[in-house]
């Protein structure tokens, strides 16, 4: 993390970026006003079991991870922009249709059109950044304030929906379909605006010599017109074994983390704990809140530290919190706030990290690529409602959280062998 959190290098940021800014609060607020509370929608409307819950939720996530990664490099050729603009106005129809769909294989389908909108913004959105921004460490800054106003967003979503009597409600997906009508308004104008040579294109300039194994991406090289093949772009993945334990580690992750927006609240409400719509909304306002609070404050503290050793410490945190939600009763309103304030430091230890480290692995002509491989992760979401369902079903919630807490330990050994693991010479690789 940069430790120089400066005014004139947020001066530095282009007009573009600030939209991102922008749209990133704007979306992810109205998205937060009620797509936490799908599983409590489906558990009132249809009587679903965890299980059958979970499967809705993961089947439609499951398609989309795989989306996600042939999109993402796909926009390494044809440009970001283009993409982003399909990918909005798939969020725009999908959401749009959420807000009317009346029956299970309805919900199914058209969260599968959402999981998939959301999952190709997302990596297109960080590329996009990687894109726009050379300084390394500006960059970095870039990223951590996508995820600090995201989080805000978070934040405001759900207790301006409480406010305004639309939490938990199924129209208000129609406001989410304007916000990104809004943002892609706001894109079309900042791509224009944005000096052509930053946007990807199929001509783009590649490296003649690519970086070396845990170099910097984004390093001046000598640069000549290439292509790079598909197949390429996949064998250099499936070379890169530091990257494919990456991965694993970062499933399991996000696997953990995913019980908050499904199990989690799954568990509270077959339990019947008390004021069941406010603490759900008290937990997504702490856990955000907890983020915008503490996340320029961790930035300088852990700035000396390397970045795997910021992650095992944000892990052992995600470890405690596990802990306690294991032990938490059900009853106890702030003792579940405590434990969501612990998991959230965690999370913003971990989740900006992960992607400075994608960005700083990634070759600069292929970051949709390494980005696209990266949404691998949500592999870990995606099961994780139906992984957290049948658990609920089978061992109850004492046992959900401690298997979240057995995995986290897995993700730490995974992380301390990183190191050890080869990665492509790419200084010797020819392209075509």
């Amino acid at each position: 993390m940069p430790s120089d959190v400066s005014l004139a290098r947020f001066k530095q940021f282009p007009r573009l970026m600030w939209i991102l800014l922008f749209g990133s609060f704007i979306t992810r607020g109205s998205y937060y006003m009620v797509w936490p509370f799908l599983a409590v929608i489906l558990y009132e409307k249809f009587a679903l079991t965890a299980t059958e819950v979970g499967l809705v939720l993961s089947s439609a996530a499951i398609i989309s991870v795989f989306t996600s990664f042939m999109g993402s490099a796909l926009s390494d050729r044809i440009g970001r922009h283009k993409l982003m603009y399909l990918t909005g106005v798939l969020y725009i129809i999908s959401f749009s249709l959420l807000a009317q769909v009346d029956s299970v294989k309805g919900y199914v389908v058209v969260m599968t059109l959402c999981s998939i909108a959301t999952s190709l913004w997302r990596p297109l959105t960080s590329a996009t950044i990687g894109d726009i921004i050379d300084d390394p460490k500006t960059r970095e800054l870039a990223m951590q304030s996508l995820y600090f106003v995201v989080n805000v967003g978070c934040a405001v979503g759900p207790m301006l929906g409480v406010w305004l009597g639309l939490t938990g409600k199924q129209s208000s997906f129609y406001i989410t379909a304007a916000a990104f009508a809004a943002l892609l308004g706001l894109l079309f104008w900042g791509f224009r605006h944005q000096a052509c040579q930053t946007i990807p294109s199929t001509t783009e300039q590649v490296p003649d010599e690519l970086i070396p194994a845990m170099g910097d991406a984004t390093s001046a090289v000598k640069r000549k017109p290439a292509f790079i093949s598909r197949q390429q772009i996949i064998t250099i993945l499936q070379q890169d074994k530091l990257l494919q334990c990456l991965i694993v580690a970062n499933i399991l992750c996000m696997f953990i983390y995913a019980q908050m927006d499904s199990s989690l609240i799954q568990y509270l409400t077959r339990a019947n704990a008390p004021n069941l719509l406010t603490l759900i909304s008290a937990m997504i306002f702490t856990n955000a809140l907890v983020i915008i609070s503490t996340q320029f404050v961790l930035l300088r503290l852990m700035a000396g530290y390397s970045l795997v050793h910021r992650i095992q410490f944000g892990l052992i945190l995600l470890v405690c919190s596990q802990v306690w939600l294991a032990y938490n009763p059900i009853d106890l309103f702030w003792g579940w706030i405590g434990a969501v304030i612990v998991m959230s430091l965690a999370e913003t230890i971990l989740f900006p990290t992960m992607n400075v480290h994608i960005d700083r692995l990634a070759p600069k002509h292929l970051r949709g690529a390494y980005f696209g491989a990266a949404s691998f992760y949500e592999i870990g979401f995606a099961f994780a409602p139906l992984g957290g369902g049948i658990i609920l079903d089978h061992l109850g919630g004492y046992w959900l959280f401690i298997i979240g807490a057995i995995l986290s330990l897995v993700v730490m050994y995974l992380y301390s062998i990183l190191d050890k693991l080869p990665r492509p010479d790419f200084a010797a690789m020819k392209l075509s």
